[in-house]
């Protein structure tokens, strides 16, 4: 592939949302030691994308301009570097770039530890979702204490923000391992959420739902947080006596509750949620949704030069499921 060009999405500096979004051609990239190349079947779109976009992480991330975004992405091996052994030219397979990106484009390069072979069954589009959303919502469940494979006693388990990218699955991962679960979406959603196996769902505009009361009555043992702008002082009166709030986004408000929660010694504990991608979770979730016990909820999918609409509805924040682009 050496000197070809691809059709790629990038921005050259912070900020511009959409509109920084730049259609160019670049050169394809070249594999590095245990490193395959891809080529892209689908993408899928994060809020760490645009966040990432709008300085958020700056000075980390990126960690260069101009910048290719999305670091989850599904596709066929082309070329493998040097030292990668399990992986040839031909294999379907779902990846993680790293938080280097690389994914709005037709190809690209994966570390081998980071990639895992897609069965068959697994389609590009509903394998696509797992790399972020999938690992963020697998760590938070089995943080809050969960065995998934239903063993341990049941656990009350609220999520919040459950139509989205990473509470649609962590709905369905708490309900693996036997957990009680009580979810907020929007009004439109709730049918969904249900049918994802919640035994409780919340409007959370109604006075119920902002106040995140359980209809039985319930204290929840952990809150996988999905949404943002919930205080602590919502959550605190309906945590048992040594609850947990999981923080999946967590700000500077978070983080200072987190400390001063350990400070105090509380029993009630603030967690903030950093994703520790692993290649061996990451199968193990393509593993469930080719044995059709997780799914992928897909909002919509966009072609690679509709990518701009694509970034414009995740940074809206009312997707349900995940956003998908299909270069």
């Amino acid at each position: 592939m050496a000197g070809k060009l691809m059709n790629a999405l990038q921005y050259t500096a912070y900020g511009g949302g959409p509109d920084g979004l730049q259609h160019v051609e670049v050169p394809v990239p070249t594999p590095s030691k245990d490193e395959v190349l891809l080529k892209l079947e689908a993408v899928s779109l994060n809020p760490f994308d645009w966040k990432v976009q709008k300085g958020m992480l700056r000075p980390f991330l990126p960690r260069k301009f101009p910048h290719i975004p999305a670091s989850d992405v599904a596709g066929e091996v082309i070329e493998a570097g040097p030292g990668v052994k399990n992986f040839k030219p031909g294999d379907k397979v779902v990846a993680f770039t790293s938080r280097n990106g690389g994914g709005l484009a037709e190809f690209a390069v994966t570390k081998e530890s980071l990639t895992v072979a897609r069965p068959p069954e697994v389609s590009a589009a509903d394998a696509v979702g797992l790399p972020i959303a999938g690992l963020t919502a697998h760590q938070a469940v089995t943080q809050s204490g969960i065995n998934l494979d239903g063993s341990g006693k049941e656990a009350n388990i609220l999520v919040t923000a459950a139509s989205g990218g990473v509470g649609h699955y962590a709905v369905q991962l708490a309900k693996l391992g036997n957990a009680h679960v009580t979810a907020t979406c929007g009004a439109r959603n709730i049918e969904l959420v249900k049918s994802l196996g919640a035994d409780e769902v919340l409007d959370y505009r109604t006075t119920d739902g902002a106040a995140l009361n359980s209809p039985s009555g319930r204290k929840y043992d952990a809150v996988i947080h999905c949404a943002t702008g919930i205080p602590w002082s919502t959550f605190e009166p309906n945590l048992s006596p040594n609850g947990k709030v999981i923080d999946i986004t967590p700000g500077p408000t978070s983080l200072v509750t987190f400390a001063l929660k350990k400070l105090t010694f509380s029993k009630k504990q603030l967690v903030p949620l950093v994703l520790i991608p692993r290649g061996e979770n990451l199968q193990y979730l393509v593993n469930l949704v080719k044995e059709g016990k997780l799914k992928t909820v897909i909002d919509s999918k966009y072609p690679l030069d509709k990518a701009a609409e694509a970034w414009a509805k995740s940074i809206d924040g009312h997707a349900t499921g995940k956003i998908i682009v299909e270069p």
